[in-house]
């Protein structure tokens, strides 16, 4: 399953291309700053980084300079509304792979990523099945399944579970899965993730034998077997 870094301040740019990523089965992580998305991609590892050159605390052209000189090997999207001859010049030789202009067909951006994943040696696919032991999700139809079974989620279950489903035998800090479930920073004054988990749980576990979603006490949460 491929991760990508998502560089982009447009909320609303952003979310459409989250989403619609997400519905191909890529992992999406967005970042509306600059500085933070590079502090993210140097300590991530990233399949593929998307970058907008027009952001606040660092622009895509000096945020893809810094990670070329650290990650040589990832490919680089750049989006921009800047479309003459010498911009996209600028971009390329910045240390970026590929260049769009906006407004862009979503077809076309998902062509271009997939074009700069088989160009560094990724096997591309468009399997929109993930399954982790006895659990199987179906992320177009955001159907899931254990052991055969239907099981019947919320939207913010569903987002959960394919979290954890896309992340397995990997602790999950309450933080993580704030700013990935949630899109936003963590509060500790709300227990708003834990009573997720419970309802999940609930739904996911409790008629089975096998309990899948585990509590590390203080630290978060883990989808392991046993």
């Amino acid at each position: 399953m491929f991760k990508i870094g998502l560089a982009e301040d447009d909320v609303k740019i952003a979310g459409l291309i989250k989403t619609g990523l997400e519905e191909y089965g890529y992992l999406v992580n967005g970042f509306l700053d600059g500085k933070e998305a590079l502090f993210r991609f140097q300590e991530d590892p990233y399949d593929l980084v998307i970058l907008d050159i027009m952001m606040p605390g660092m622009n895509g052209i000096a945020l893809c300079r810094e990670l070329r000189s650290t990650h040589k090997e990832i490919p680089i999207l750049m989006l921009t509304a800047l479309g003459s001859v010498e911009d996209k010049v600028t971009g390329l030789n910045s240390g970026a792979d590929d260049y769009l202009q906006k407004p862009f067909h979503f077809k076309e951006l998902l062509a271009r990523i997939e074009a700069l994943l088989r160009r560094s040696g990724k096997k591309v696919t468009q399997n929109n099945i993930l399954s982790f032991a006895d659990i199987t999700i179906d992320t177009y139809s955001k159907t899931v399944q254990r052991a055969g079974n239907d099981i019947e989620l919320t939207a913010k279950e569903y987002t959960l579970l394919e979290l954890f489903v896309r992340n397995p035998n990997r602790l999950l800090s309450r933080q993580f899965i704030a700013e990935h479930a949630w899109d936003i920073s963590f509060d500790t004054g709300t227990n708003v993730i834990d009573v997720y988990i419970n309802f999940l749980r609930k739904k996911i576990d409790k008629d089975f034998d096998q309990r899948l979603i585990h509590t590390k006490i203080g630290m978060g949460y883990i989808l392991k077997e046993a």
